[in-house]
């Protein structure tokens, strides 16, 4: 089963996606704040993906990314964006970071599904 970490300071939101990822037989941990998510990583616990919103207070999901993305033994973790907003600018830039995909908040299972599908088939080549 694979375990995804969803950070994201919406807890109703993440409850949500939890329940999503469960109905697609993953599991789901949540973390309020990227610095609980950058402890547990450094900590050598490794999700199978992180699903990163990108507005959050202190610091933001584009600098979770960033800071992912400089370390080389997490360059291949798999890492999704999840926004309310989704300007060029901010898709461009999170893709240009490493992010691996961008959603659209309020987010469905099927594209959930779809986007974890793609970025899997992505890392097994």
């Amino acid at each position: 089963m694979k375990q995804i970490w969803i950070v994201d300071d919406d807890e109703e939101m993440a409850r949500a996606v939890t329940l999503m990822l469960k109905l697609l037989d993953c599991s789901a941990r949540h973390f309020l704040n990227a610095r609980g998510a950058a402890k547990e990583l450094l900590d050598g616990f490794r999700p199978d993906l992180l699903l990163l919103d990108i507005n959050m207070p202190e610091v933001t999901g584009i600098m979770m990314l960033e800071f992912v993305r400089r370390r080389p033994e997490w360059n291949d973790l798999p890492i999704v964006m999840l926004s309310s907003e989704a300007t060029d600018i901010q898709v461009d830039e999170a893709m240009r970071l490493g992010a691996d995909a961008y959603i659209l908040k309020p987010v469905t299972i099927d594209e959930i599904e779809q986007t974890l599908q793609r970025v899997w088939q992505k890392y097994e080549k």
